[in-house]
């Protein structure tokens, strides 16, 4: 991608440029993508510029450079561990840059931001690789565009070169009509061009706004002439054969139908099914299992996907109702027994393909509940002929035990988002694998003539698909390279072989047309291969049998992805200044539910607001570079109204609760003990305690333990429940609430358990938003001065101008939970004393309100 865009800045916004426009090279399916952004800060104030650019899942950062006034920040991709220590010793101050799975089921997103003095400019270069795959007969590259303001000079380029020809090319509109036709496509036998340069009148939402139309996924689909290429001493050869008669298939559905699963989870799933179980034909046979705490069979053996059959699981798979625990491990023993059984009984065509697709949201609760004791049981039953295909649904399953699980059974996984497309997700991978066309696919050299070849054995090959082999070619007089591929057909006779192909690729034929093209990656043989590679060890790290193994492959990975300059989960990028005295690091994450491959340490405080027990206020004001804290010294049993947003119909309050006895005249500790989200367009109430979650629509109410992970969401309103952990809320996409939940010990004399509370600084109040938490929406200005010593050496005073109101104010340190829930981090912070008297609108006694529902009766 490349970016020819200049911003200059006026006011304060929080990203400047959020998704600049791309230069992408796409040579024999392998991609090399460019982005730049140029931003000028001509405002008068110190502000932070961001770039923010989502990017594939699948991609490789190799590199990330800033220019900063002239100052060069230069990234280099080193073992995780060399790149923290040398982080440790020069860490950038005012400097935050991140790499974070965004929940999108194909995208994720590097973020930036860096403090710049007035009149500054800054320049950003993103560098990713990534391999084409091809599916449904299609590769699809996608970029994710949202410049987020109107940009000067904005332009995508996407060039293709196919060194054996493009079948055919096409740009879908996927960003609106409002961009109808803007894509101009150039095209030749071998070569591709795709433009997209709207002016700033047409990028702006209507004629007269300001506001820019540009916000979604700008996209290019096309398909190639296919042959193995040899290029810079590697080959990489493509198998894709076409016009062949799938073979039978035989799959059990697996579909859990625990109480996590109710809602929007469960009826997407119902809608992806009645259109899965219309494409079975009368050669396909099929059963269905689904489970929670038990497991029940619509059928105890395959049936013939005739009409009749169909029809009937169709109304069974209509009225299952989501209940109880979740039993995976019997389930899918169940499943396997099943196809065991029609094998043992002659029912399986010697060449049909047998598969077991499992649809689940949650780790197992009932029964055997090690995921390693699942993943044993499930290896040991499975025959070499059956595979197993994991979709896992929300962010709080294990999707790295559906990814093991799945990969040693000749399978692959895929996560579903609970969006409104969910169904359509299952429906799209469900088309991926529902039609094989071949059978043990391998592909073969001649002896001596290559050397350090990825995965050439092949259990399946789907239509619409492709099948990948690369390798570095070994020296030789020859200047051509042949590959010879065997695979089985559909047909009688399970020991016939019935495909033989023979190809020949020549050596130095590509160098040279290489070296012709203005917009080719030369190096595109060398990458893709060392692509694939580090992949396929990645998937055989997960799986290895044994420490000594795992490390083993875990050094092999690292020595190619320092040489090939990729992030992966194993290395890092350093990001540091020519002298090396300040530098940015891109770094994994430790919780694997996140899916992230990567994410670089973030020095910005993410949340606007946090309230821990006393309960006690944590302010960050980012215009200002600050933290504000107070304390607020009600009663229990008193209801304190955090957020009031008439405009959007949303309420955030919270009932306190005190400690279990004090001695005579001391004071009594209060904590929130009940957080209480209420959507008044709705009707909808989450209440949350530290002993269950309430969802209520008015009619129905929903409860549920904090024993269990569940996602669950009612019209516009989505909870989500991380297992003795924590809650979020959100509603109508622009709100997010989450309560964290402290457990104490039961025998402690005075504490109690108790909830906290961290709201973001991005959510999207209306201008009536209002409460101890909500009026931050809208940052007061604030000033410091008058730094001395106060009455505790430790701690600092200062006077603080805010809202009309002069303050005597301390410095300390308070805790935030959020990482560590046990010991907390530290959070340096201006403390407001009496309540929060003169920092917050009015007396604390104003924000008492009634009920857990009740909004602010007026402003203050």
């Amino acid at each position: 991608m490349w970016f020819r865009c200049k911003v200059s800045m006026t006011s304060q916004p929080k990203s400047v440029s959020r998704s600049p426009p791309p230069y992408s090279r796409i040579t024999s399916r392998f991609c090399h993508t460019t982005v730049k952004s140029s931003v000028v800060n001509s405002g008068p104030n110190a502000q932070s510029i961001g770039f923010n650019v989502q990017i594939p899942k699948r991609a490789f950062i190799t590199n990330f450079t800033m220019n900063v006034n002239g100052i060069m920040f230069v990234g280099s991709v080193k073992e995780k561990t060399v790149a923290r220590n040398l982080y440790a010793q020069a860490r950038a101050r005012g400097k935050a840059a991140g790499l974070v799975r965004a929940n999108s089921q194909d995208m994720e997103t590097f973020k930036t931001e860096v403090h710049v003095p007035p009149g500054s400019k800054i320049e950003f270069e993103l560098h990713y690789q990534e391999m084409m795959q091809r599916k449904l007969g299609f590769y699809e590259h996608s970029l994710y565009l949202q410049p987020g303001r109107l940009v000067p000079q904005f332009q995508v380029d996407v060039y293709i070169y196919e060194p054996n020809g493009i079948a055919s090319v096409e740009t879908p509109n996927t960003l609106g009509e409002h961009f109808s036709g803007m894509a101009k496509l150039t095209s030749s036998k071998d070569k591709a061009h795709v433009v997209f340069k709207p002016s700033l009148q047409q990028q702006r939402k209507c004629e007269n706004c300001t506001t820019s139309a540009i916000d979604g996924i700008f996209t290019v689909k096309y398909d190639v002439l296919r042959d193995s290429n040899v290029s810079d001493g590697h080959f990489v050869h493509f198998f894709a054969p076409a016009n062949l008669s799938p073979l039978p298939k035989n799959i059990v559905f697996v579909i859990d139908v625990s109480g996590s699963m109710w809602g929007v989870k469960m009826k997407q799933t119902v809608e992806a099914m009645q259109t899965i179980l219309d494409d079975l034909t009368m050669d396909d046979y099929f059963s269905i299992v689904d489970f929670n705490h038990n497991v029940r069979c619509w059928s105890e053996e395959l049936v013939q996907g005739s009409t009749i059959q169909v029809a009937e699981a169709k109304k069974y798979i209509q009225n299952i109702k989501p209940n109880g625990g979740t039993n995976i491990n019997e389930a899918l023993m169940r499943a396997v027994q099943m196809l065991v059984k029609a094998s043992n009984q002659g029912m399986i065509d010697p060449r049909s393909v047998s598969m077991i697709m499992l649809v689940s949201d949650g780790d197992p609760t009932v029964g055997e509940i090690k995921l390693s004791a699942i993943q044993k049981n499930v290896k040991k039953v499975m025959r070499e002929e059956f595979s197993l295909f994991s979709l896992g649904i929300g962010f709080d399953v294990d999707y790295d035990f559906l990814e093991r699980i799945a990969m040693e059974n000749r399978g692959v996984a895929q996560r579903i988002y609970t969006s409104h497309d969910a169904s359509d997700q299952i429906r799209r991978f469900y088309s991926q694998v529902s039609s094989p066309l071949l059978r043990k696919i391998t592909v073969q050299f001649p002896e001596d003539s290559v050397s350090d070849v990825t995965q050439n054995h092949f259990d399946k090959y789907f239509s619409g698909s492709e099948l990948v082999v690369a390798g570095k070619v070994l020296p030789s007089e020859s200047t051509t390279l042949n590959s010879f591929t065997t695979a089985f057909l559909k047909g009688r006779g399970a020991d016939r072989l019935d495909l033989s192909l023979q190809t020949e690729a020549d050596y130095l034929e590509l160098d040279a047309a290489l070296a012709q093209q203005q917009h080719a990656f030369t190096g595109f043989a060398r990458q893709m291969w060392a692509y694939i590679t580090v992949n396929q060890l990645l998937a055989e790290r997960s799986l290895a049998p044994t420490a000594g193994k795992k490390r083993k492959i875990t050094q092999r990975i690292l020595n190619l992805a320092v040489e090939h300059q990729f992030v992966t989960p194993l290395t890092a990028l350093l990001v540091e200044s020519e002298e090396a005295k300040e530098r940015l690091l891109a770094d994994s994450p430790r919780d694997p539910k996140q899916g992230c491959c990567a994410v670089m340490v973030v020095c910005l405080c993410v949340f606007c607001v946090t309230v821990e027990n006393d309960p006690h206020f944590i302010v960050h004001l980012p215009k200002n570079n600050m933290d504000v804290c107070f304390n607020i010294d009600s009663e229990p049993g008193h209801i304190l109204n955090l957020v009031s947003d008439p405009g959007a119909g949303v309420v955030v309050n919270g009932q306190l609760v005190g400690s279990k006895r004090v001695e005579e005249k001391e004071k009594v500790n209060t904590y929130f003990g009940t957080i209480s989200v209420f959507y008044q367009p709705d009707g909808i109430r989450v209440s949350v305690t530290t002993d269950r979650i309430d969802l209520t629509d008015g009619m129905n109410n929903h409860s549920f333990t904090w024993g269990a992970t569940a996602d669950i969401t009612q019209d516009r309103v989505k909870v989500s429940i991380v297992k003795d952990s924590k809650v979020m809320v959100t509603v109508d996409d622009k709100i997010t609430v989450m309560v964290l939940l402290h457990r104490v010990w039961k025998k402690h004399p005075t504490h109690v358990d108790f909830l906290g509370l961290y709201i973001p600084n991005n959510n999207q109040y209306s201008s009536q938003a209002h409460g101890l938490i909500g009026q931050f929406g809208q940052e007061p200005e604030v000033r410091v001065f008058n730094l001395h010593q106060g009455a505790d050496p430790l701690k600092k005073e200062a006077t603080m101008e805010v809202k009309g109101n002069k303050l005597v104010v301390t410095r300390g340190w308070q805790k935030d939970y959020r990482r560590d829930k046990k010991r907390g981090s530290d959070v340096f912070c201006w403390f407001i004393h009496n309540s929060g008297k003169g920092f917050i609108d009015g007396h604390y006694t104003n924000y008492i309100v009634p009920r857990l529902d009740s909004f602010l009766p007026l402003p203050l």
